[in-house]
């Protein structure tokens, strides 16, 4: 009897959870949305999107060309705006000029989508400007742009919305992918736990692999084996000469693995937009659900076991000069 009424509370528990998620924000129309990385991939899909659904969207792009293609495809209550997110001053120009735009309504959305790959390459192989770029457009970017425009959501007492990456819960490569990502899971937890006092909420998005420009394998083996080539001698001894071209058919084979359909991160930008109860983390993509989230919990030493067996094994691991 007392396995039927817990089972029954359960259900109960589960079923208003469902609902409770399912609550929505009562208009959209009046709403200001500011989306980073607008050119491609998540971020044009996203402004297209949010600007079908009636918010103002407001798209920053880091190209002219691509801008102007964004205009074209959607209505007159989007606009863009031309942002690089690690030129300080940029930032703040453009902050002060979406304070001008939104006047007294605030920002009711912020999405920190703007990032970019760099090197993926073992540790050993880099030097500290190959860590760079990522950390200044993933981590500081996202932040200065949050720091500026912060006034302006907790005057909406609105959301914000972090892209992060499994990369953020996992480290699978050398490089400043991982790194930011780290960082962003870091800086995206304090801010939320900073804004609640302020009715903001603040989510984190972490997208397994999807087809987008910024994980495209022609690019990624194009920078590996531009490292490669400019390698010491003792380091190209110590991987091997057949190590290359493993490593790049590995990678070519990663896209068996890639999610196609973008809509499944927009999908989570929708409900961390539009939700009256917001979830902190969203998951999105087939191998991050299956994959890679559930490894991120489980003991450091079967993630070992499991990401080494992908990566390519040494020639001569032990031939490292005295």
């Amino acid at each position: 009897k007392m396995f039927f009424l817990v089972l029954a509370l359960l259900i109960l528990c589960g079923f208003l959870w469902n609902y409770k998620r399912q609550l929505k924000i009562a208009d959209i129309t009046d709403k200001y949305i500011f989306i980073t990385g607008c050119d491609t991939g998540f971020g044009n899909l996203a402004a297209r999107t949010f600007d079908k659904k009636g918010f103002r969207v407001i798209a920053a792009c880091l190209t002219e060309s691509e801008s102007t293609a964004l205009k074209a495809e959607t209505s007159e209550r989007l606009h863009t705006v031309l942002l690089d997110v690690t030129d300080p001053e940029n930032v703040k120009r453009t902050a002060q000029w979406v304070k001008n735009q939104v006047g007294e309504k605030g920002l009711w959305g912020l999405i920190n989508n703007a990032g970019v790959l760099g090197v993926l390459a073992p540790t050993d192989w880099l030097t500290v400007e190959d860590y760079r770029e990522p950390i200044e457009v993933n981590l500081f970017g996202l932040i200065n742009v949050t720091l500026n425009l912060l006034p302006l959501v907790k005057k909406a007492q609105g959301r914000i919305i972090n892209i992060s990456s499994i990369g953020g819960r996992l480290a699978f490569s050398g490089g400043g992918y991982n790194p930011s990502k780290y960082a962003v899971e870091g800086f995206n937890d304090s801010l939320r736990r900073d804004m609640k006092a302020f009715g903001v909420h603040v989510s984190c998005i972490e997208p397994g692999l999807f087809k987008t420009g910024l994980s495209d394998p022609i690019k990624a083996t194009e920078k590996k084996l531009a490292i490669w080539k400019h390698l010491s001698p003792d380091i190209k001894q110590q991987y091997g000469e057949g190590y290359i071209q493993k490593s790049l058919d590995k990678l070519k084979g990663t896209t068996s693995f890639v999610n196609v359909d973008l809509s499944l991160v927009v999908e989570c930008m929708d409900h961390a937009l539009t939700s009256l109860f917001p979830k902190t983390h969203y998951v999105a993509g087939r191998d991050a659900k299956a994959f890679w989230i559930p490894l991120s919990h489980m003991p450091a030493v079967l993630q070992d076991f499991l990401l080494l067996k992908q990566k390519v094994e040494l020639a001569n691991p032990k031939a490292v000069p005295v």
